[in-house]
């Protein structure tokens, strides 16, 4: 199955090799790029390693995993991609698994719950790239004119909204369940109820009694009452809802640590909590990461692997974090960012990734069923809707397309 082991695919020492990579764009300008990052990468692997080329194509990320797709269609297939999800290759046996590329030591060193969201029936497929945890931002102003705490509990989220209501606040709490990316916003919800996307065997619930009662809560006591802003939740996008926060227009929100940027930018001082639960802080945050991705079509499986070594040291991971504002996938990096002076602004964020959660990612259903949450969710909380059957229509979809993957 492996390049090593079916004894194809390793290229000789005295050959050339050209590796193709396509990757997804970070930057926000052409000062930052991730074109920039890649060819410093690839220039320094390159002027230590004689007879190998790294050539990076970087695509933004509305293109980027359709790109892939497309090569791989076409029977082009990079080297190596780096992407959003990578469930679909891994099931039709396109990827190399880690063990056969990375050195135990890079492999040792993932973080223990993303190498585990990488993997597909125990094995790893996905080889965490960037990684990101959700915190409950607040306004600072906005708190202090109308004498409030940040909240705790459920029930601290709901007064202090309606509190910023009665100070003329736009949106207390800013709920964005439009179809940009509903599926983050809802898991954040799900998880501070007690509940989630799947149960604790990995089959999906979304009609679980606890994420009946978590969507009940949020229409009856936050949008019924008028403290979700102007912007029905199922047409609020994530985008326009983190524009608002940084005009000082949201009083509340969830967001992840691109916000801090924004936000200073916008002049708002801003404060950031564990996000509230039913008696206390949350246990869990919500976690993301993107991936890297091996293809075994060229059969470059040492060079490959010996690049991605080099990807995956401390000071890469570092560079493209802080470069970035994201949160390195490895222990190594993280515990270097966690004593560092000048990464003081995301400890928070370092703190909350051990205990997070990710999509389920590992199963090839998921896209369905996140096209799905971000089309419908918003309906869960629409004048006179019923969560209930929001969710079970949901969890129909989730049961049809986890029974035909």
């Amino acid at each position: 199955m492996t390049a090593v082991l079916g004894g194809c695919g390793l290229t000789g020492g005295s050959e050339d090799v050209t590796l193709k990579l396509v990757a997804a764009e970070y930057g926000d300008s052409a000062a930052n790029s991730s074109q920039k990052y890649w060819s410093r990468v690839a220039d320094s692997y390159e002027s230590n390693h004689s007879g190998v080329k790294v050539d990076v194509t970087v695509y933004s990320w509305n293109d980027v995993d359709r790109k892939v797709k497309e090569l791989v269609d076409a029977g082009q297939a990079p080297d190596m991609a780096q992407i959003g999800s990578y469930a679909d290759y891994a099931a039709k046996n396109l990827l190399y698994q880690a063990d056969d590329l990375l050195s135990i030591s890079t492999q040792a060193d993932f973080a223990s719950q993303l190498a585990t969201a990488g993997r597909v029936k125990d094995v790893q497929y996905g080889m965490p790239f960037a990684a990101s945890t959700r915190l409950l931002f607040y306004n600072k102003g906005l708190f202090s004119k109308a004498g409030l705490t940040p909240p705790q509990t459920w029930k601290d989220l709901a007064a202090d909204a309606a509190a910023l209501k009665a100070e003329g606040v736009s949106y207390p709490y800013a709920l964005p369940l439009g179809p940009e990316e509903a599926q983050a916003e809802t898991m954040q919800w799900l998880l501070s109820g007690g509940g989630g996307y799947t149960d604790s065997f990995g089959t999906y619930g979304l009609d679980s009694t606890e994420n009946v009662a978590t969507f009940t809560w949020l229409k009856d006591e936050l949008v019924d009452k008028g403290l979700t802003g102007p912007v029905a939740p199922g047409k609020l996008n994530r985008a326009a809802a983190f524009s608002a926060f940084a005009d000082g227009d949201v009083g509340m929100l969830n967001g992840h640590p691109s916000l801090m940027k924004m936000a200073k930018k916008g002049g708002v001082d801003y404060g950031m909590v564990r996000m509230p639960g039913h008696n206390g802080p949350s246990k869990y945050s919500m976690g993301v990461a993107d991936w890297m991705t091996a293809f075994k079509q060229n059969g470059h499986a040492r060079q490959v692997g010996e690049f991605l070594d080099f990807v995956y040291s401390e000071e890469n991971v570092l560079d493209f974090s802080r470069e970035y504002d994201l949160l390195p996938v490895t222990n190594s990096a993280s515990e270097a960012m966690s004593v560092g002076e000048r990464d003081a602004g995301l400890k928070p964020f370092l703190d909350a990734l051990p205990q997070s959660e990710t999509y389920p990612v590992g199963r090839t259903s998921w896209a369905e069923v996140a096209a799905a949450v971000k089309k419908h969710i918003g309906e869960a909380v629409a004048p006179g809707s019923d969560p209930a059957r929001v969710l079970g229509g949901l969890e129909s979809t989730a049961t049809k397309a986890d029974s035909r993957s």
